[in-house]
C-alpha cells in the first residue's frame, strides 16, 4: 500500500482558542533586534507547532499585524501568545526574577552544545535568538544563564534565525516531553 497524503481537515489540528487554553511547553522564545518579518512569521509558525508559550518581540523586531509577518506565519499570531517590549534586557531580568532559566543561542565560549544541554523537570526555559548579522547583543548573552549553541560540521558559520529556531524548539520539545 502506497503512502496517501492527508487533507488538511484530516489532520484533527486544535483552533486558536483551544491552543489558548491547552497545556503550553514550558518555553518562551525571545526574538531581539530581528529585521525580517517573513523570519517573525516563521517563529510565531514553529512556535505554535510546539505549544511553545510565549514569544517577546524586542528592539526592532516588528510585530503582528503585518502582512509580511501573516505570509509566513499563517494565522499562527493568533493562537501564540506575544508581548512587545522595547528592551531585551528588562525582559531577560524580569523572567529570571520569576524563575525562568534564560539561554542565548549563540557561538560563544563556554557554550553547551545543544546536544549536550539537558532540561529539568517543572522549569521553564526561555531561549533567546538575535539579529541575522549580529547575533545575540554580548550584555545578552552575558546575563544569560547559559549560551546554547547548535553543532554545525559545514562551511558556514550560521544558521537562518527561523532555522535555528525550529531546530532548538524541537530539541528542547523533545527533551522536556520525554521526562
Amino acid at each position: 500500500m502506497k503512502n496517501r497524503k492527508l487533507k488538511n481537515s484530516e489532520l484533527e489540528r486544535i483552533n486558536p482558542e483551544e491552543y489558548k487554553a491547552s497545556k503550553k511547553t514550558p518555553l518562551i522564545i525571545i526574538l531581539d533586534n530581528i529585521r525580517s518579518l517573513n523570519n517573525i512569521g516563521s517563529v510565531f509558525r514553529t512556535a505554535d507547532a510546539f505549544l511553545v508559550k510565549k514569544i517577546y518581540l524586542c528592539g526592532i523586531t516588528a510585530q503582528p499585524p503585518h502582512k509580511d509577518i501573516q505570509k509566513t506565519a499563517l494565522g499562527a499570531t493568533d493562537s501564540v501568545e506575544w508581548e512587545y517590549a522595547e528592551n531585551v534586557m528588562e525582559v531577560v531580568s524580569k523572567l529570571q526574577n520569576e524563575g525562568v532559566f534564560v539561554a542565548s543561542i549563540e557561538q560563544a565560549e563556554l557554550a553547551v552544545n545543544l546536544d549536550d544541554f539537558s532540561v529539568q523537570k517543572e522549569m521553564t526555559y526561555a531561549i533567546i535568538f538575535g539579529n541575522e548579522v549580529k547575533g545575540v547583543q554580548q550584555k545578552v548573552v552575558t546575563a544569560s544563564d547559559a549560551v546554547i549553541e547548535i553543532p554545525q560540521y559545514g562551511t558556514k558559520h550560521s544558521l537562518n534565525i527561523s532555522v535555528s529556531v525550529g531546530v532548538v524548539v524541537w530539541d528542547l520539545f523533545t527533551k522536556l516531553k520525554n521526562q
